[in-house]
């Protein structure tokens, strides 16, 4: 774990040092006296009917000043910039690509925030609070949240064990917000080993390097796949996409399945599916929630 985070602070002090370097001859000519900015956290909000609950993780910003890109920061942050006076200042909130904290990007279904007329003061600390939405392009092909009375998820001929909701409403296990009561459950205990449960629909995708990506919220005592069934030509493929690590408290996460969405793009058609056992363990207990397949028009 120590390892981990030296690394991450190893990778953003080694960029932003690199982009500080060459951001001296960008803005300001013989300025030496940067201004500070200074960043907790990005707010993002949702139109709930829909777009889905506003649950995110965003856990870096990526910071531009008259279009051009002066670093990767991970929040909260205070860094400096070879700025001063007004000058157009744009925030694109970043992710960890399928959970990993090495692939940080900027998510590509959230609006960058903008101020056109940011007054930078040499040797200041400014606050600055960044809020974002998705695109208004972004198509939500399929959304779950487990407060419906039915469920889209259906156990496939490999699995022994079906998915159920949490019970009753609020039961402290489950996500709880003030748009959620209740989240997926899969219990695997005695004779029930194991599960594989898939989208009882099956969704068009686009492909050609368009993005497509899950979001889901997750708790769990044991790892589980993620993967994508494919229909081409009345054979259907199992795509394994991910292995999601074991959780003990809520997590999100945002897996891209853009490069398997390209490279099948004769599919058919695509369902997503989740996997998992529970080992030599005497019981597992996965939970999940606002579970998102949405993908980018770029026309």
């Amino acid at each position: 774990m120590q390892r981990s985070v030296l690394s991450r602070s190893v990778f953003f002090l080694f960029i932003s040092v690199i982009l500080l370097a060459l951001s001296c001859q960008k803005f300001e000519g013989e300025q030496t006296i940067p201004a500070y900015l200074h960043i907790d956290t990005v707010l993002f909000s949702t139109d709930y009917p829909s777009e889905g609950s506003n649950t995110h993780k965003i856990t870096d910003v990526w910071v531009y000043v008259n279009d051009q890109l002066i670093g990767a920061f991970e929040l909260p942050a205070t860094f400096p910039v070879l700025a001063s006076g007004i000058h157009k200042l744009e925030i694109r909130p970043g992710i960890k690509l399928n959970g990993i904290a090495a692939t940080r990007v900027p998510y590509p279904f959230f609006k960058p925030f903008l101020i056109s007329d940011f007054n930078f003061i040499e040797d200041s600390v400014l606050t600055v609070y960044p809020i974002t939405s998705y695109y208004s392009n972004i198509t939500f092909a399929w959304m779950e949240d487990f407060e419906g009375s039915n469920i889209s998820l259906e156990k496939t001929t490999q699995s022994d064990t079906n998915l159920v909701k949490t019970f009753p409403s609020n039961n402290p296990e489950a996500f709880l917000s003030d748009y959620s009561s209740y989240s997926g459950l899969i219990h695997l205990e005695g004779n029930y080993n194991k599960f594989q449960i898939a989208t009882f629909m099956a969704y068009e995708l686009p492909g050609k390097g368009t993005p497509v990506f899950l979001e889901m919220d997750y708790k769990c005592d044991r790892a589980f796949g993620v993967g994508m069934f494919a229909t081409i030509n009345s054979t259907i493929l199992s795509l394994p996409i991910l292995v999601v690590n074991a959780s003990e408290e809520w997590n999100k996460i945002y897996i891209n399945l853009s490069p398997n969405v390209t490279e099948y793009s004769t599919s058919l058609n695509f369902k997503i599916y989740f996997e998992s056992d529970k080992g030599d363990d005497n019981q597992a207990r996965f939970l999940f929630d606002n579970i998102k397949l949405i993908y980018r028009n770029n026309s």
